[in-house]
């Protein structure tokens, strides 16, 4: 017996999702370096003293105030390098201390590094180098320290920052920044533009120094004091570098053992299929234990 029912028919299909509407370009571009996506739209803190005080007062903790601590600074601008340009930066940044910030560009100082053969990507191996490319580009006399940091060429250091010129220091940078010892996988160029010196109590002629106005144990240099050589308990640079539009405190010996163990070129960069510049007998000899003092 049939049923008096028509078939039950099963529901239809559900409608077909709508496209989705996918942007035509990613939302961040491919290619830009996480330091570079943090210092877009930000701007550095300008001044000789300003930015140096913030760095003080957060990590007041660790400075003992048993100590005399003085700071002589002159402030250089930041540039954020586009691929393997730290050195090129570094040294734009330090001709700020030397001539019209309007008369060179980074562009300027890439085509020459590039012509003269010291560079093929925006690297710099060689201090020698360097050297001769800042004379050339800052009409200034450059002075390239070998030997290390420490010695004979820690006073030449001291007094040649507290004299308000610049220092360019090849060493190992790890990912805050700070020196670390990698044999020169991650070799880097910072500028010093200033000294922080921590001296014993009495080693200090105070007439030539003023207290800071806003960090009350800091004292500050008056018109052209001498750098104090005698007594010095702790040294740090306020160094600049190209992955950063801030300042770093770095502690003089950290950085001069990362500057002396500059051995050879990251492996992996190495066979990156790019053309890098090295001098003859490589990194070891074209960086390791130096730096150019530029006057």
């Amino acid at each position: 017996m049939t049923s008096e029912h028509p078939a039950l028919l099963p529901p239809p299909p559900p409608p077909p999702c709508p496209a989705l509407a996918w942007p035509a370009a990613p939302l961040w571009p491919s290619k830009k370096k996480l330091y570079q996506a943090i210092a877009e739209g930000r701007s550095a803190v300008e001044g000789d003293h300003e930015e140096a005080r913030l760095v003080l007062v957060k990590r007041e903790s660790s400075f003992r105030k048993h100590l005399q601590w003085v700071l002589f600074n002159k402030y250089v601008p930041s540039l954020i390098q586009d691929g393997p340009q730290c050195g090129l930066v570094a040294l734009w940044m330090a001709a700020h201390l030397l001539q019209s910030p309007t008369e060179l560009s980074i562009e300027r100082i890439v085509k020459v590094a590039k012509e003269r053969g010291y560079t093929a990507q925006g690297e710099i191996f060689s201090a020698h180098d360097m050297a001769l490319l800042a004379e050339e580009m800052c009409g200034c006399r450059a002075e390239r320290l070998t030997g290390g940091m420490s010695g004979p060429n820690f006073g030449l250091i001291l007094k040649h920052l507290a004299s308000g010129k610049p220092v360019l220091i090849p060493y190992d940078e790890d990912f805050n920044h700070e020196p670390c010892q990698r044999r020169g996988h991650r070799a880097h160029w910072a500028v010093a533009s200033g000294i922080l010196l921590a001296l014993k109590e009495g080693c200090l002629n105070k007439e030539e120094f003023q207290p800071d106005p806003v960090v009350p144990w800091l004292l500050l240099p008056g018109d052209s004091p001498a750098c104090p050589m005698e007594g010095i308990q702790d040294a740090f640079v306020l160094a600049k570098q190209g992955k950063s539009l801030h300042y770093q405190l770095l502690g003089l010996e950290k950085l001069a053992q990362s500057n002396a163990q500059l051995k050879e070129m990251d492996p992996k960069r190495a066979a990156d299929g790019s053309v890098y510049i090295l001098p003859q007998g490589g990194m070891e000899v074209g960086l390791a234990g130096q730096v150019v003092l530029l006057h």
